[in-house]
């Protein structure tokens, strides 16, 4: 059968996907099944044989059976509950129960996202393994700074990567604050008051939930609040907006009138474009800004499904179906290419260089305000001064740089071997390497 959704070939990783193929979701079903029988065995509920044989049916449904039995009676966990009695005989009048289907469906959910997050927070690590490294690696390669688009003062591009990794380590502990909340299952039955194996049910939700390694909810209603289902989107949203601001600082950095750095470009066999054959394009960094679009769109389905009449409606189960495998389908996807840009970035220290001297001197402007600021001058006069040095240079034609050692007013109060030091981008990086330093130990602690 054809692939309707691109997620089934285009974007994703295998790994990601089997999380969420249908086989999968049935299995983590049957799981709770047979661990909730396990657990009311435990206590004297179920007999001990029944729960050992509806463990050992699990392995012998069939999907095609389950949605066979589901197209007859149009509900799809008793299916599942259907499916796997037609494979252990008596032992089949105990599945499921006491249970209402959502406690199946929340605590398989738990299982997804748990077996999910593992696989984000693994790509995640690797990402802020690359960036950090190419922080160290360029703690002093000098740059121009910009701000609203134009010159500012000089940065290093490893500083420039020490923000984006301390931002990404703000998401990862973001991620380990909510994983309790969003890893939670549930077996407080029909409306959350747990009558069904009263006096038995916290117990039985206790040992269901240790046994799955999930954590217990306080209170429920039929299903578990979607307010977590929301602060794991919400966190995904945030952290696929701090991606895409990376990967836009690649583009942005990669025109062709700044050229400073550039996404991998196979040479031998890569087209750019099927028209300008010089094109060398960004195209991983554009992919990835697309596809975190999506992955905040369905934010906003997120918070609606938190919207429940009374102790539940059916609303969110048909959206989650959809936003679920792809927002973690997308999100490990993006975050995985991201790291392949930056773990293959070209860094042209040779082209920030020619831009940093290009400017004629104006990114050392502040430098100047600060040295003039020390001396009788002051910091307002020495502002104002500066600034119509460079109106000055501006008509003159000349550089900052030039006219800037010409100024006659400047030479009262700096010497020239300290106008030649405010010059010098190098000397005004201020504690960059410090920074980088403390972000590095940061992360490895």
């Amino acid at each position: 059968m054809d692939p309707v959704s691109v997620l089934d070939y285009r974007y994703g990783t295998e790994e990601m996907r089997d999380v969420f193929r249908a086989n999968s979701y049935l299995n983590f079903l049957l799981e709770v099944e047979a661990t909730l029988a396990e657990a009311q065995a435990d206590i004297g509920i179920v007999p001990k044989e029944a729960a050992v044989e509806i463990r050992k049916g699990i392995p012998l449904v069939k999907r095609e059976r389950v949605e066979e039995i589901e197209s007859e009676i149009n509900h799809d966990v008793m299916a599942v509950v259907k499916g796997l009695e037609e494979q252990v005989g008596n032992a089949g009048k105990w599945i499921h129960f006491g249970a209402t289907s959502y406690d199946i469906v929340d605590t398989a959910r738990a299982l997804q996202h748990k077996k999910a997050i593992h696989l984000i927070e693994k790509a995640l690590r690797e990402l802020i393994a690359s960036i950090a490294n190419l922080s160290e690696k360029h703690r002093d390669t000098v740059m121009l700074g910009r701000t609203h688009g134009q010159w500012a003062t000089p940065i290093t591009f490893g500083l420039k990567m020490a923000v984006f990794t301390s931002e990404l380590a703000r998401h990862m502990e973001r991620l380990s604050q909510l994983k309790p909340r969003i890893m939670t299952g549930k077996l407080l039955g029909a409306v959350g008051s747990g009558a069904a194996m009263h006096p038995n049910t916290l117990k039985v939700q206790s040992i269901v939930c240790k046994n799955l390694d999930l954590n217990e909810p306080l209170a429920t209603t039929q299903i578990l609040g979607r307010d977590r289902i929301a602060e794991v989107i919400a966190w995904g949203a945030n952290l696929a907006t701090s991606i895409e601001k990376f990967t836009l600082e690649v583009r942005n950095l990669q025109r062709s009138d700044i050229g400073e750095v550039a996404e991998a470009f196979n040479t031998e066999k890569q087209v750019g474009s099927s028209t300008m054959a010089q094109k060398k394009n960004p195209i991983t960094s554009e992919n990835v800004g697309g596809l975190a679009r999506i992955v905040r769109s369905v934010l906003y389905s997120s918070y609606e499904n938190n919207l429940q009449w009374h102790e539940r409606d059916l609303a969110n189960s048909s959206n989650e179906r959809i936003i679920l495998p792809q927002f973690y389908i997308l999100l490990e996807f993006i975050i995985k290419k991201t790291e392949n840009v930056f773990s293959n970035l070209y860094v042209n220290k040779e082209k920030m260089k020619e831009n940093l001297d290009g400017a004629g001197g104006l990114p050392m402007a502040e430098a100047f305000v600060i040295a003039l600021g020390k001396t009788e001058l002051g910091r307002q006069d020495a502002h104002e001064l500066v600034r119509n040095v460079t109106m000055e240079a501006e008509k003159k034609g000349l550089t900052f740089s030039q006219n800037i050692r010409e100024s006659n007013e400047v030479k009262k109060y700096l010497t020239d071997a300290e106008i030649i030091n405010c010059l010098e981008p190098n000397n005004y990086v201020g504690h960059s390497n410090e920074i980088i330093d403390r972000v590095l130990s940061s992360i490895n602690d």
